[in-house]
């Protein structure tokens, strides 16, 4: 139940979506647009907007930031009547105290339990329980900061493009050294191949970015996240509002701040993840992986081979070339920018990698038949 100020709302369930969690109404339609013909805002960004925003958190032991992340949102002068709920999946660290206080005094803000604890069922659940009360969906991650005005400037920019979603870039942040050294790396193509959120600084329309607002709508018709994905739920939903006619749109106008795993187990552990839903996101819906999503599948193999190099040396040649280029990679644009961080950067890299590679392959052997992966992965690269 939603814990609040004044009353409790008792989570309601929907039928579930033929492609995900949740059932809603039938998918609008968008014309092409270039960005140069897109209209310009008949009022200016911060005037007060009509349409009221659910802004959800999902988040677990999260202590720490909760309290900053729900201010700063809510430090937001173009919102009108904005509701804030964080979903929780069980945190053992005083989060949820913490939002019990807060929630106690602000009535813009309550509590959801997330027993299932993944933030796709997190945002769906908060969606489900808040029936037709909104316009928009917000999705807030708590390991980001956010810059102030940030879901009405998302709203500006849905209303000004008729976007379908409004997705943004992101700047990877550092405070330890070895968390400064994979920022490097993921603000660099040697760590993210170039990708438009990652790297970008240019609005336009894209195929994927980090999920920031959504047009409540077009978010049912889609049938929200897929709960069956722990990893890669955001691309796989992408694809499938893609398919009804939506469009996402990455803003230029905001930007938020990403703190990156602070051990390598742990950043292993999450590239790994990643390699296995980017694989079960290609699988379900028999996509083709971009170039510098193919590439790094060779990386995971290479590796593999390396291991028999004491039978033939040349078994070793393609892993320590790959080890080069990163190594050198890192060494070269930090020397070249003169940034201590980005002189290590090939390390991490080479852990976002190497787990990338062997998550993706791990998926494809585990879910493939015997014979077939091949002819998957012939026609996912193809």
């Amino acid at each position: 139940m939603l814990q609040q100020k004044t009353t409790d709302r008792n989570q309601t369930a929907s039928p579930e979506h033929e492609h995900g969690a949740l059932a809603g109404p039938e998918p609008r339609s968008f014309a092409p647009q270039d960005d140069e013909d897109l209209p310009e805002p008949d009022a200016p960004e911060r005037a007060p907007l009509a349409e009221r925003v659910l802004i959800v958190i999902p988040c677990l032991n999260e202590a720490a930031v909760i309290a900053r992340v729900i201010a700063r949102i809510l430090e937001d002068e173009g919102l009108c009547e904005p509701v804030v709920i964080v979903a929780d999946g069980g945190s053992r660290d005083g989060t949820i105290n913490i939002v019990r206080v807060i929630a106690a005094r602000d009535p813009r803000v309550r509590l959801m339990p997330n027993p299932k604890r993944l933030q796709s069922a997190g945002v769906n659940a908060a969606v489900r329980a808040t029936g037709d009360d909104f316009d928009w969906v917000v999705r807030v991650d708590a390991h980001a900061d956010y810059p102030a005005n940030y879901a009405s400037s998302l709203i500006s920019e849905a209303v000004r493009t008729e976007a379908a979603s409004v997705v943004v870039a992101m700047d990877t942040l550092g405070i330890t050294p070895f968390q400064r050294a994979v920022a490097a790396a993921q603000n660099s193509p040697l760590g993210t191949g170039g990708s438009a959120h990652r790297s970008g600084h240019k609005a336009g329309w894209v195929d994927h970015g980090h999920h920031a607002l959504f047009r409540r709508a077009d978010f049912l018709a889609a049938g929200g996240y897929d709960e069956t994905f722990s990893h890669n739920e955001d691309a796989e939903l992408d694809v499938r509002l893609a398919k009804q006619g939506g469009r996402i749109w990455l803003t230029s106008k905001v930007r938020i701040g990403y703190y990156p795993r602070a051990a390598a187990g742990a950043l292993w552990r999450q590239y790994f993840n990643y390699g296995k839903g980017r694989a079960r996101t290609v699988l379900k819906h028999r996509m083709r992986l971009k170039p510098r999503q193919a590439v790094p599948l060779a990386v995971a193999p290479a590796v593999a081979v390396a291991a028999l190099a004491p039978l033939w040396w040349p078994l070793a040649l393609p892993a320590l070339a790959w080890a080069g280029l990163s190594l050198g990679y890192g060494l070269v644009a930090g020397a070249a920018r003169r940034q201590a961080p980005m002189l290590w950067a090939g390390i991490p890299a080479m852990i976002m990698h190497l787990a990338w590679s062997a998550g993706f392959w791990r998926q494809l052997i585990t879910a493939v038949r015997p014979g077939g992966a091949r002819l998957v992965v012939a026609q996912a690269t193809r």
